[in-house]
């Protein structure tokens, strides 16, 4: 009961944050760590209850995303295969060895979580400047799309403001296109992340599920929880998490086996 419980809540605040403020993956990698299952296997299983609120915001935004329909299949295309690359690197990574990872993971998500505007505003003002791509500039961002979508499919933390910084950078400029496009990128990269995992059968399946109904069900009260919950409080809230849980990380791995 304590193990049903503990990730249905888990889920539930992972779907509040990712609604409200992005982030959920703090909470729910972390519990499902915790509660036993190995770190490749949590993180897939992280994945896989991740992805219905990627498909669910997707459906969401799509009138937005229909303005762009002339790029889409582009982003698609280039997200899938990252996915798929980033997918096919974890299933060969040893336990052993992602778990050396997960702090300089977490520590990037993290540090991208609190200066992502930053970054994301000076990549609007330069894309500014750049209007007329080269070639050359239009092969880099493709090559940037596959990269941001490899480390999606590698590890699903902080994957969003990663996107949406690439899209700053591509020229994006009106907020809710690019919170589409992010999650339709978001979208692909866990659906064939996802189906590369089940091939492999490393999902928890039961804990995944408690998860994902949880993130469901927290996603869907977010709705109302948005109109009385400061957005500033609930940020600050993730990034004392998120602060929290890759300090705890580092400590685990590199000092509490010493």
């Amino acid at each position: 009961m304590f193990e049903i419980v503990f990730l249905f809540v888990a889920g539930f605040l992972g779907g509040i944050l990712n609604s409200i403020a992005g982030g959920g993956s703090f909470i729910t990698f972390p519990a499902l760590i915790f509660m036993g299952i190995p770190p490749v296997s949590a993180n897939a299983t992280n994945t896989f209850a991740s992805s219905a609120g990627y498909l669910s915001g997707t459906f969401a935004l799509r009138q937005e995303l229909i303005e762009h329909k002339a790029e889409l299949p582009k982003i698609l295309v280039l997200s899938l295969i990252g996915g798929l690359a980033g997918a096919y690197l974890l299933l060969h990574t040893s336990d052993a060895t992602f778990r050396q990872a997960i702090p300089w993971l977490l520590l990037f998500a993290t540090v991208m979580f609190i200066w992502g505007g930053d970054v994301n505003r000076w990549l609007k003002h330069t894309a500014s400047h750049h209007k007329h791509a080269s070639a050359l500039g239009g092969i880099l961002l493709s090559l940037l799309l596959i990269g941001v979508s490899t480390y999606g499919g590698f590890f699903n933390a902080g994957l969003g403001i990663i996107s949406l910084s690439y899209l700053a950078l591509a020229g994006y400029t009106n907020i809710n296109a690019m919170n589409g496009i992010k999650l339709l990128v978001s979208s692909a990269v866990s659906i064939i992340a996802v189906a590369l995992f089940i091939w492999d059968g490393v999902i928890a399946w039961y804990a995944g599920t408690l998860v994902l109904l949880g993130t469901l069900t927290g996603g869907y009260f977010a709705a109302h929880l948005s109109r009385r919950l400061p957005q500033k409080g609930v940020r600050a809230f993730v990034i004392v998490a998120s602060v929290a849980t890759t300090l705890y990380f580092f400590y685990d791995v590199y000092l509490a086996s010493q």
